[in-house]
């Protein structure tokens, strides 16, 4: 009966919602450094089968395919598209660009991934007491402890994550050096918003290493990494998927009036 074609359409529709929801989100963060898009994907229900595939008739004939009606689709996962973002060129000398694989480590909240997140965006800031933050609401600090010292009159970030103060007299001085990190599954950290995730039992434990080594990137100063959010992808998307919550709309009202005719037969 319709009723199933009711049911169908409106699990399509949610479905079809929620996609909206990550695409605007994708959209609302295409100036967003170091932002990763997220695509949603989808699996059907379970199948009504109303005549199993390879089973005997009454007339000991077995049909070529069975009689499968499906009850809808559903949203299984959101996944993140963590292909690397273009660079720009800031010539400020606290921002650093990953080239390639790798997050930087942060300190955070130990309530949220244990005081441990990982961020790709590289607009980093001294604070008053000289440590290396990340430049966002909250600021915090480098893991890797990076201290630049008062009397530094500039920064230099080598390649392979050596840093150095430039004193007054020219010189360089070594202060730390910035560590990457990476994950098994980087599909299974869990954003937390202000460009940081942290790590899940599906992602894996982070495993650590130089920049230029192990297949991590290496580093470059004075850039930074922008949103790999593609606005034309993500309009043509939504154009689709508004088309298809339309669909289903329609699909709804159509079963709605068949119903109404099987209704209307005990008038005649």
């Amino acid at each position: 009966m319709a009723i199933q074609a009711l049911h169908s359409a409106a699990s399509g529709m949610n479905a079809m919602s929620t996609e909206i929801d990550v695409i605007s989100n994708n959209l609302a963060n295409v100036n967003t450094n170091g932002f990763k898009a997220s695509r949603v994907n989808f699996e059907d229900l379970i199948y009504q089968q109303r005549r199993q595939p390879g089973v005997e008739n009454g007339e000991d004939t077995t049909p070529a395919a069975g009689l499968q009606v499906g009850l809808g689709t559903r949203v299984s996962n959101t996944q993140f598209d963590f292909t690397v973002g273009s660079p720009v060129i800031t010539d400020n000398p606290y921002d650093v660009y990953i080239e390639g694989d790798g997050f930087f480590k942060v300190n955070i909240l130990e309530e949220f991934g244990g005081g441990e997140g990982y961020t790709r965006a590289g607009n980093f800031f001294k604070n008053a007491n000289g440590d290396l933050v990340l430049g966002n609401s909250d600021g915090p600090i480098l893991a890797d402890g990076i201290n630049v010292p008062e009397d530094a009159v500039g920064v230099n970030i080598a390649s392979d994550g050596t840093v150095s103060a430039i004193l007054a007299n020219g010189d360089q001085s070594p202060v730390g050096n910035i560590t990457m990190h990476k994950f098994i599954n980087p599909s299974g950290l869990q954003s937390i918003g202000g460009n940081i995730y942290v790590a899940t039992e599906i992602s894996g434990e982070a495993i650590s290493g130089e920049p230029g080594q192990q297949g991590f990137g290496t580093l470059a100063q004075g850039q930074i990494e922008t949103s790999n959010v593609n606005p034309v992808t993500e309009l043509v998307s939504l154009i689709k998927t508004q088309r298809a919550f339309e669909m289903n709309s329609q699909t709804i009202q159509a079963a709605d009036e068949v119903l109404q005719v099987v209704g209307n037969l005990r008038r005649f």
